[in-house]
């Protein structure tokens, strides 16, 4: 993966944890819920105009409800930023729980009520897309470079340009890792099997975050706004 470094701390490894979580739910969602992404946007913008043009297989209605989603997870992401702005540590902490808790609620409606019907489906959408708006406007706030957790295409297009940044390589081998687990999972598994490893990795890097940052006076100094 990654190891920390004085300037980010565990905050490296930690976002790769949560670009394969981007892997994983994307797969979930484009495999089973009706070709839409909760995490990768530009897809489902794409996705809406192919759907509007007539184009089978895909529900205008579905990428905007992943859009709306989205960005109502954003601006909740934003909000918990600017209420914790002074502790990096606390921040991802705290951002993680919430999705985790949204993850959970969405690996139980997967297995309780499946995924197949329009309300069950509109409320696996809702939750994760909710959950990975929080977690990309979160992840901007950190500011560690290179490391987005859901957009590939301009950190490889800065891969294939400079000719530098590990960090770059790792974050596109880790989502196609997420990817790939994430696919084989629904389609030889089920989706509540999928989300369920989704939860475990989110509650490792809340843990893991929450014990590296710790209650240190002063705090770490990879804790500190960038």
């Amino acid at each position: 993966m990654s190891t920390p470094d004085p300037e980010h701390g565990p905050l490296v490894p930690m976002l790769l944890v949560l670009t394969v979580v981007t892997g994983v739910v994307d797969a979930v969602s484009y495999l089973e819920l009706g070709h839409v992404f909760v995490a990768n946007m530009t897809g489902n913008v794409v996705f809406l105009g192919f759907a509007l043009a007539g184009a089978a297989n895909l529900s205008a209605t579905a990428s905007l409800a992943a859009l709306a989603a989205f960005l109502l997870g954003a601006l909740a992401g934003g909000h918990l930023a600017r209420r914790l702005p002074g502790h990096r540590g606390h921040l991802l902490t705290a951002a993680v729980a919430v999705q985790s808790a949204l993850v959970a609620a969405a690996t139980v409606l997967a297995a309780v009520a499946g995924h197949v019907s329009d309300p069950a489906r509109y409320g696996l959408i809702g939750l994760l897309g909710f959950a990975m708006g929080g977690q990309n406007a979160v992840v901007r706030a950190l500011k560690v470079p290179d490391l987005t957790t859901t957009v590939l295409t301009m950190t490889i297009t800065a891969l294939a340009a400079d000719r530098t940044g590990p960090r770059r390589l790792a974050s596109a081998v880790w989502m196609f890792v997420g990817a790939l687990v994430g696919a084989l999972l629904v389609l030889h598994a089920d989706v509540p099997v999928a989300l369920a490893l989704t939860l475990a990795l989110l509650l490792a890097v809340a843990a893991l975050t929450h014990r590296a940052a710790g209650s240190a006076v002063p705090a770490p100094a990879w804790t500190r706004p960038r």
